[in-house]
C-alpha cells in the first residue's frame, strides 16, 4: 500500500509509465520449437486475439514495482481447448509464502499461514526472486526514502515562498496606543496583503521590508529536490542524463543505452511468466511431457537488420 502511495508523485509515474511504455513497445511472436502445431496455434490464438495483452503486460511489470505480482486465471473452453480466457492481477496484501516459498492465500480462515492454492493456477512475475527471498526486490523501495524527503523539501520549500516571497508589512503606531487598537490594525494589514488597500489613522504607518539573501536559502531546497529526483530516476530508469536540464547529448544518449538494458531486463521477466502460462496449457491439454512452444519479445529493427 505505502508502494502504490508513491505512485502519485509526478516524477515516480511519469518514470513507472516510460519505463512499463518501453516494453509494451517490443513485438512479440511465438515459437514453436518442438511443440506441436496445435500447441501453437492455441498460444498464437491466446496470445493475440484471446487476452488483452496491454492490461496484462501493465499487470506483469508490476512486479519489478513491488517485488511480485501474483496473476489468476480464469480458465475457460476455446477453439477446443482449455484455456485461460482472462489474466487478472491480484492485490498482493492477499497472499503469502510458506516455509518451502510456495505460494498460499491468506483467507480468513487461516490469514497466518494462507490456504494452499490449486495448481496452475496462478502465475508469478517476479524480480530477482530467491529461496530465501521469494518477495523479489522490489524497485519501489529505492524510491521510498527519496520521494519521502522530497515532498517534505517541497512543503518547507512553499512555506518559505510563502514567507519569504511576499514583502513583510511593519506597521508603526504611537507608544501607549491600546491594544484593541494594535489589533484592529493587524487585521486591516493582513486585508492588505491580500487586496493591497487598507484605511489606518493618519499617526500610524506602515512600511515594507524585504528579507535579504533569500536566493541562497532557497537554492538549498531546489537542490535537495533535484537530489531526490535524480535518486527516483537511477533507481526506476538506471540513469538520470534522460530526465535532467544539464545532461548533454551524448550523456542523455548512453543513459539511454542503460534504460534499454533494464527493459530487456523487463522483457525478460514478462517471457518467463508467459512461457509458464503456455507450459501448463500445454500440460493440461496435451500432456506434462509434450514440449510447449515459448514466447519472444525482440524489437522489430533489430530483427531487419
Amino acid at each position: 500500500r505505502v508502494y502504490r502511495d508513491l505512485r502519485s508523485d509526478a516524477h515516480v509515474g511519469g518514470c513507472i509509465r516510460r519505463r512499463k511504455a518501453a516494453v509494451k513497445a517490443l513485438e512479440l511472436r511465438v515459437n514453436r520449437g518442438k511443440a506441436s502445431a496445435r500447441s501453437a496455434r492455441v498460444a498464437t490464438d491466446l496470445l493475440t486475439n484471446q487476452l488483452n495483452m496491454d492490461r496484462l503486460f501493465n499487470e506483469m511489470l508490476d512486479g519489478v514495482l513491488f517485488g511480485w505480482q501474483p496473476l489468476e486465471m480464469m480458465y475457460g473452453w476455446a477453439n477446443s481447448a482449455l484455456i485461460p480466457l482472462e489474466v487478472i492481477g491480484k492485490p498482493g496484501e492477499w497472499f503469502i509464502f510458506d516455509q518451502d516459498a510456495q505460494l498460499r492465500f491468506r483467507g480468513r480462515e487461516n490469514p497466518l499461514k494462507g490456504e494452499e492454492l490449486p495448481p496452475r493456477k496462478f502465475l508469478l512475475a517476479r524480480q530477482e526472486a530467491s529461496y530465501m527471498n521469494p518477495y523479489g526486490f522490489a524497485d519501489l523501495s529505492m524510491c521510498f526514502w527519496p520521494t519521502v524527503f522530497k515532498r517534505g523539501g517541497l512543503k518547507f520549500w512553499v512555506t518559505f515562498v510563502e514567507k519569504y516571497g511576499t514583502p513583510w508589512l511593519i506597521a508603526k503606531t504611537p507608544r501607549g496606543s491600546p491594544q484593541h487598537q494594535n489589533e484592529e490594525l493587524l487585521d486591516k494589514m493582513e486585508a492588505m496583503i491580500q487586496d493591497a488597500v487598507a484605511v489606518i489613522p493618519d499617526d500610524s504607518s506602515v512600511d515594507t521590508l524585504e528579507a535579504s539573501d533569500r536566493s541562497a536559502s532557497a537554492e538549498m531546497y531546489r537542490e535537495l529536490l533535484m537530489f531526490c529526483r535524480s535518486e527516483v530516476s537511477i533507481a526506476l530508469l538506471g540513469q538520470n542524463q534522460s530526465t535532467e536540464a544539464s545532461s548533454t547529448r551524448a550523456s542523455a544518449m548512453a543513459g539511454l543505452e542503460v534504460a534499454r538494458e533494464i527493459r530487456d531486463g523487463d522483457a525478460r521477466m514478462c517471457e518467463a511468466t508467459l512461457n509458464q502460462m503456455l507450459r501448463w496449457i500445454v500440460d493440461l491439454n496435451e500432456g506434462t511431457e509434450a514440449p510447449s512452444p515459448t514466447v519472444e519479445l525482440f524489437e522489430e529493427e533489430q530483427v531487419n537488420k
